[in-house]
């Protein structure tokens, strides 16, 4: 018997929704005559049509009426718009929504639905490498948690809670996080450069020591402070560096950092 093909919509093809359905092409996932994509843009409608061999349409109902699974992946000023019009969905069809601030009461109300997935996936899943923290409704059986996981896991690694209350935790820390590394990496290389070094052998340096470090915690399963201890030799240079980072409290400004980006994601 010929497996059951899985049909998954896309409502909005914007950067995040192209770079779920290049990650779902890459890993096998599903095939691009499964995908179907709506956006108001026809420039975007051409693009992925080209580049990725998807279906695509305007209208953000026809896109929905056959789909097993539906990605919501639409600005959050949209939202509201776009639940209108697709409202009166099959109660088996699966919602997957990626917008951000809107919960899982916004989208069942504004829908009228209760078979729900919110994710909040970050930037590095455009390339495969993402961290996604998802909740599900009571109305999401196992088989569609199983692909909910196998479509997000397509992104890098994911993690699914029970209780909303941590998805604004995770736009602190994994969603707006990348903003905080990417900062960090360019006042390393700045640094690195202030003190002579050529601007492209600093950015070697500082990439593969960060990307070295990040993966001896991970392999190793030290605590990161057992593993700066091994670094730090009584006098060294090390230690000079480090009392200087906590003399500019780089650590409580990483506190606040987080716990602002917390509490405005509440807010929202």
């Amino acid at each position: 018997m010929e497996k059951k093909r899985t049909r998954i919509a896309f409502i909005g093809g914007g950067a995040m929704g192209e770079a779920m359905i290049r990650c779902l092409l890459t890993k096998n996932v599903v095939a691009s005559q499964d995908m179907v994509v709506s956006d108001v843009s026809q420039v975007r409608r051409e693009l992925l049509k080209k580049e990725y061999g998807v279906n695509t349409v305007a209208d953000n109902r026809e896109a929905a009426k056959n789909a097993d699974l539906i990605i919501l992946a639409v600005k959050p000023q949209n939202l509201t718009q776009v639940m209108g019009e697709i409202k009166g969905l099959a109660p088996n069809q699966l919602i997957l929504s990626i917008v951000a601030g809107a919960t899982i009461s916004n989208l069942g109300q504004g829908l009228g639905h209760s078979c729900l997935i919110r994710a909040m996936p970050n930037t590095p899943a455009q390339i495969g490498e993402g961290m996604t923290m998802w909740t599900a409704t009571a109305g999401v059986g196992q088989k569609q948690r199983n692909l909910a996981r196998t479509v997000l896991g397509a992104l890098g690694k994911e993690i699914c809670v029970t209780d909303e209350k941590y998805m604004n935790m995770a736009t602190a820390v994994s969603a707006s996080g990348p903003a905080y590394v990417f900062l960090f990496i360019e006042a390393f290389v700045d640094a690195g450069v202030h003190i002579g070094l050529p601007r492209d052998m600093a950015q070697t340096l500082v990439m593969q020591t960060i990307l070295g470090s990040a993966h001896t915690v991970e392999k190793t399963g030290k605590h990161p402070a057992d593993l700066r201890n091994l670094v730090t030799s009584p006098g060294g240079t090390t230690t000079e560096a480090l009392l200087q980072l906590e003399k500019g409290r780089f650590r409580s400004l990483l506190f606040e950092a987080v716990a602002a980006a917390y509490e405005k994601a509440k807010r929202l």
